[in-house]
């Protein structure tokens, strides 16, 4: 379905643009008459999910293909516990895709709103020091390329390709399905504690080998952190799921009912932020439960924020955490929004932000209607000097040059861009700053 360019904006409000024309490609073969209809005027193309990227990856100025209407199962390979899922799927309908197959995703991230192929493109990822991003799950995809063909890339096709395609920013191409690596479905035992900040960073080394799924939030301006350690179960564990009331008090109510309240007062009085945030921490009160692995690993967060995230060398995560504390302490910046931080296992794929080493994530958010400029800028010269490299889909000032430094592979895939996409079909003004023009 074609309709004129009418104006897009993504979740959290920080990019937008108005198409020439937009479409809704309900099959591959309606993305390829879209690819090649571009071709032929002109136009550049991009392929949108859910929006959730807060950089203007997506952006489309040309033509937006909108993949809401291209979701499902494509097919199962149970043997192998592969499944091909159609590139606009929402993560948060894949468990259910998956539950008659005995099946799950080997890790995800904390928000599921994102479509698989949207998650892969911008190296969205979980927690685990033993686990890869999502991007790490897939094995296989279908795209259409520059030329408006059907390319597949998998083990038996192209496979020197799948490391650039697995994480490919939308920049070789339109995904049109995705193959994902799933794993026996299983339980997540979950430890949730408030615990004083400096005794959880002095044994940051211990908490992250010590357990399958570990991370903390830290509230600016109070001395807790929030901790979360997830162990892995076999399905056959008895369930203790969280009970209903609980759950919705906790998760609904005060975690994105009463901080939207929060987060909105803070604007207009600062200085109560860091009262809050204090009385906030003591009342969260440790936590244990057993749960279906995609309803421990995510949560809803509803609360409508901007977000900017680096991953640093896990060796580097203490100092750089500690110098972010200072500057702002030191700043006496009011944030609302804690800061969280996460782990992933060394990959190899061409632009994933762990590529190589062992990796550690900070994130910082401010409420969507405050200006995140100042504090951002902060946190990047913080990260930059610990050897940070930005999130794809998360807010950040580098350009090519800057980043060529930080990844082995980068000429690797600006090479392959040059020979997939070289009259730029798939550019945009994200892309040629991060990749060059």
């Amino acid at each position: 379905m074609t309709r004129p360019g009418g104006n897009w904006q993504n979740w959290a409000r920080s990019a937008s643009v108005r198409p020439q024309r937009t479409e809704f490609p309900r099959s591959a073969e309606a993305v390829q008459r879209a690819v090649v209809a571009a071709k032929h005027r002109g136009m550049a193309i991009k392929a949108v999910g859910s929006g959730h990227s807060f950089t203007g990856i997506a952006v489309a100025p040309g033509v937006l293909l909108d993949l809401i209407d291209l979701t499902g199962l494509v097919s199962v390979d149970e043997a192998r516990s592969r499944v091909t899922l159609k590139a606009g799927t929402k993560l948060h309908q894949i468990p259910a895709l998956l539950s008659p197959y005995g099946l799950a995703m080997q890790n995800l991230g904390d928000i599921d709103r994102q479509s698989i192929s949207g998650a892969i493109s911008t190296g969205t990822h979980g927690t685990g020091s033993r686990f890869g991003g999502i991007s790490t799950q897939i094995v296989g995809a279908t795209i259409v390329t520059a030329d408006g063909e059907f390319r597949t890339i998998d083990e038996d096709h192209s496979p020197e390709l799948l490391p650039a395609i697995a994480l490919g920013l939308g920049a070789l191409g339109i995904l049109v399905d995705v193959t994902v690596q799933c794993v026996p479905a299983f339980l997540l035992h979950a430890v949730e504690r408030r615990e004083p900040i400096d005794e959880v960073i002095a044994t940051l080394h211990e908490r992250t080998a010590g357990v399958d799924h570990f991370e903390f939030y830290w509230f600016p301006g109070t001395t807790y952190a929030l901790t979360k350690e997830d162990t892995r179960l076999p399905e056959s564990e008895k369930r203790h799921p969280l009970p209903a009331v609980s759950k919705w008090l906790d998760e609904t109510l005060l975690a994105n009912g009463v901080f939207r309240v929060t987060c909105a007062l803070g604007r207009v009085v600062p200085a109560v932020v860091p009262h809050v945030s204090r009385i906030a921490t003591q009342l969260t009160g440790s936590r244990e439960y057993t749960d279906h692995s995609a309803r421990v690993l995510t949560q809803s967060r509803t609360v409508r924020f901007r977000e900017m995230e680096y991953a640093i060398p896990a060796n580097n995560v203490a100092a750089a955490f500690d110098e972010l504390r200072a500057v702002i302490k030191r700043k006496r910046w009011n944030i609302s929004f804690p800061v969280e931080v996460r782990f992933a296992a060394a990959d190899d794929l061409m632009l994933s932000t762990a590529h190589g080493r062992e990796t550690a994530y900070i994130a910082v958010h401010r409420y969507w209607r405050e200006d995140p400029s100042e504090y951002f800028r902060a946190v990047e010269e913080i990260m930059t000097q610990y050897g940070g490299r930005p999130h794809w889909g998360k807010m950040h000032t580098l350009g090519a040059d800057e980043l060529r430094e930080r990844y082995p592979r980068f000429d690797d895939f600006v090479a392959l861009r040059n020979e997939m996409d070289p009259e730029r079909l798939f550019r945009n003004a994200y892309l040629d700053r991060v990749l060059g023009a």
